[in-house]
C-alpha cells in the first residue's frame, strides 16, 4: 500500500471544506461538530483549529466558497433576454438551497446576528445587483439610482422567500422561480422606457 500523500495547507483547508459542507448540509447547525469534522476529514482537531479557530470560521469560510461558486454560475450572457437570465440564476440558486437545506437556514436563521455571515450573504447580493444593473437599459443616473433600489428589494424579498420555502415548500421549484422573475419584471416595468421582458410571461 502506498504511503498516504501530504496535503499542503491549501489542499488542507479545501479537504476540510469539502468535509464540512456535506456534514452542514446533512445536519442542523447545532448538531455538526468539530470534532466529527476532524474524525472524517482523518485529522487531529489540533490541525482543524488551526485553519478553523470554530465552528462559526469553518462554516463562514464554506458559504463563502458556496457564495463564490453561485456567483461563478449565474454570469449573465447579453446574448440571452432578460428572463432567460434571470431564469438560469434563480434555477442554480433554488438547486443549491434545495440540496443544502441546513446550511441555508444555518447562514439566514441560526447565524442571521452573526455580522461575517450576513457580509457574505449582503455582498452577494450586492454582486447579484450589479449584474443585474449592467444588462438592463438605463437611460440616466436617475433611473439607474431608482433601479439599483428595485432590485436591493428584490434580492432580499427572493432570499426571504426561498428561506421560507425550504421550511415550508407550498409550491414547486419552477412556481417559486416564477413568482421571483414576474415580481421583478413587473417592478420594473415602471421605471423603464424600454420593455425589459417582452417575453414575459411566456
Amino acid at each position: 500500500m502506498p504511503p498516504r500523500r501530504r496535503l499542503s495547507p491549501a489542499e488542507r483547508r479545501a479537504q476540510l471544506l469539502d468535509v464540512a459542507a456535506r456534514l452542514f448540509a446533512a445536519l442542523p447547525y447545532d448538531e455538526v461538530l468539530m470534532e466529527e469534522v476532524a474524525e472524517r476529514a482523518g485529522v487531529s482537531r489540533a490541525l482543524l483549529y488551526q485553519h478553523f479557530p470554530n465552528k462559526r470560521d469553518l462554516f463562514a469560510a464554506l458559504y463563502r466558497e458556496a457564495s463564490e461558486q453561485l456567483l461563478a454560475k449565474t454570469r449573465l450572457d447579453p446574448a440571452d433576454t432578460l428572463v432567460e437570465q434571470l431564469t438560469q440564476g434563480l434555477d442554480a440558486h433554488i438547486e443549491y438551497f434545495a440540496e443544502n437545506r441546513n446550511t441555508v437556514l444555518a447562514a439566514n436563521r441560526v447565524l442571521a446576528g452573526d455580522r461575517l455571515v450576513q457580509t457574505i450573504i449582503t455582498g452577494e447580493l450586492d454582486a447579484l445587483r450589479e449584474r443585474l444593473l449592467g444588462v438592463l437599459p438605463l437611460a440616466d443616473d436617475r433611473t439607474r439610482a431608482a433601479v439599483s433600489g428595485v432590485l436591493k428589494s428584490w434580492l432580499v424579498f427572493v432570499q426571504v422567500l426561498c428561506v421560507d420555502w425550504l421550511t415550508h415548500e407550498t409550491c414547486t421549484r419552477t412556481e417559486l422561480r416564477d413568482v421571483c422573475v414576474g415580481a421583478v419584471v413587473g417592478a420594473l416595468r415602471p421605471l423603464l422606457d424600454e420593455d425589459p421582458a417582452p417575453d414575459w410571461p411566456r
